[in-house]
């Protein structure tokens, strides 16, 4: 009877789980503390974006992939959503949409960060 209890409470935790705000963390580099996502990858911010309008597209999100938000996804007090112009959810943090960068590697690497002085690594707030 108790594990019939527990299925129910378990399920509902992990839907609550599934539309939270994006699993970020902050990771230490030799640039200082930046926002990190999945795998702990550096996340940046984009200067010609405008607040919640993400302008790199194209070619450019090729090599800036944008961080995407699941179908579902909600936004809390520090992170909110943008649409794309394809039609995707992505993530922002205080209004500025939140990417990748291709050449970074593994956890820790920040070489995107003032790649031709419009881009900057995510720092914490």
């Amino acid at each position: 009877m108790r594990i019939r209890t527990l299925v129910p409470l378990i399920l509902l935790a992990s839907v609550s789980v599934a539309f939270a705000a994006p699993m970020v963390k902050t990771v230490k580099t030799d640039k200082g503390e930046v926002l990190a996502g999945e795998k702990g990858m550096t996340l940046y911010t984009f200067k010609k974006d405008t607040a919640g309008v993400s302008n790199c597209n194209g070619d450019c999100a090729k090599a800036w992939p944008p961080f995407l938000a699941e179908a579902g996804a909600k936004a809390d007090d520090d992170y909110t959503l943008v649409k794309r112009t394809d039609g995707s959810m992505q993530w922002a943090y205080y209004g500025k949409p939140l990417y990748y960068w291709m050449e970074d590697k593994k956890e820790g690497d920040v070489t995107g960060d003032g790649f031709k002085g419009v881009w900057d690594a995510a720092r914490p707030e």
